[in-house]
């Protein structure tokens, strides 16, 4: 029984690894806005939790992976600051900024387009390969268009929303900011576009420096102070830099920066390097749903008719996808197989005709 236990475990390590990475993702919906309506800022949030990330990340790192870590050099170096621009910088901002104007249940649930998006740039960087006349490549154009389809209702047709009939467990205080849906929905379609160049990124990245930890490090260090010089730039008040050491947004920060980024970006990292970038991507149905039901049902978000319609739709085509890839998986194991096989054969005949030859003394 142990040992079922233990071989199924490690034969679905990955999946496992990234339905907790969603679970935990979703629990950072509800820490930062709690934070955010604290009056925590944007930018500055942004910017501790990932610099802390990598301060925490830089001597796990060095003491694990000193022998097999790759030497950095300039290119690299270079080649990780871009990777953390688009990753960090660019889409969390974006992210964070985009939650406050909609809402946690709306951010999650377009952000299931992510794994559409990925595998689209996988083909055009030739990651991926379809084939149109089989019914398994067909099955992966139509969930990405599905897909696509979802994200512009859940864009463009907000609904009605359903009220919670029941009582909510904890009440969150409520921004003047929230409500403005068009600046929030552009600005999380353009985060989604830029998670899904980072996830490709994150994967050629991977090839070239092949250690996971000290890469999550890097990522998190410089994509924070990006976010830090940004966030200068933008803000000028020095006192939005001031945390209150007991307070909610230093929790926030805390649970946000090791967990929501280290630990997550670590995991992503790895399953990445075993099964590849749209593989990591195709478990964000799951936070849509985890999300949903925490919103609704311990917070009292309201739910809107569009969000559940597009979501539907969206998560539709995204298994649709995934049906194919695994289709895709099989095929190439079946084609692999013959092959094998034949080398076998023409190897054990060869010795039989050896032995058939050889005269005994």
């Amino acid at each position: 029984m142990a040992y079922t236990l233990m071989a199924n475990f490690a034969k679905y390590r990955h999946h496992l690894s990234m339905v907790l990475v969603q679970i935990l993702s979703a629990i950072v919906y509800f820490i930062t806005e709690a934070a955010f309506n604290e009056g925590l800022n944007t930018f500055v949030y942004v910017s501790y939790r990932f610099i802390l990330a990598g301060l925490l990340m830089f001597p796990v790192a060095y003491f694990i992976e000193r022998k097999s870590r790759p030497k950095m050099t300039l290119v690299m170096f270079l080649e990780i600051f871009v990777v953390s621009l688009f990753g960090i910088c660019l889409t969390f901002i974006m992210f964070f900024i985009s939650m406050r104007c909609t809402s946690p249940t709306f951010v999650s649930a377009v952000y299931n387009t992510v794994s559409s998006l990925t595998f689209l740039i996988a083909i055009l960087f030739r990651m991926e390969v379809v084939d149109v006349r089989s019914y398994r490549g067909m099955a992966k154009i139509l969930g990405t268009l599905i897909s696509l389809v979802g994200v512009t209702i859940i864009t463009l047709y907000k609904g009605p929303a359903l009220q919670n009939m029941w009582g909510t467990p904890i009440h969150m205080k409520r921004l003047s900011i929230r409500e403005n849906w068009i600046k929030g929905s552009i600005l999380t379609i353009a985060s989604c576009i830029t998670l899904s160049s980072w996830y490709i990124m994150q994967s050629f990245t991977m090839r070239k420096y092949p250690a996971e930890l000290s890469l999550t490090a890097w990522i998190s260090f410089i994509g924070g102070m990006q976010s830090a010089v940004f966030a200068v730039l933008v803000q000028r008040k020095p006192g939005v830099w001031s945390i209150n050491m007991l307070g909610l947004d230093f929790w926030a920060i805390t649970y946000c920066g090791i967990i929501g980024s280290g630990l997550l970006i670590f995991i992503q990292l790895w399953c990445m390097k075993e099964k590849g970038p749209v593989f990591v991507s195709m478990f964000n149905p799951l936070q849509t749903v985890v999300v949903a039901v925490l919103a609704y049902f311990v917070f009292g978000e309201k739910l809107y008719t569009g969000s559940i319609l597009g979501g539907v739709t969206v998560i539709i085509g995204l298994y649709l996808l995934l049906w194919g890839k695994e289709k895709d998986e099989s095929y190439t194991k079946g084609q692999d197989l013959p092959s094998s096989h034949s080398v076998e054969l023409k190897v054990s005949n060869k010795e039989e005709v050896a032995s058939a030859l050889k005269v005994e003394p």
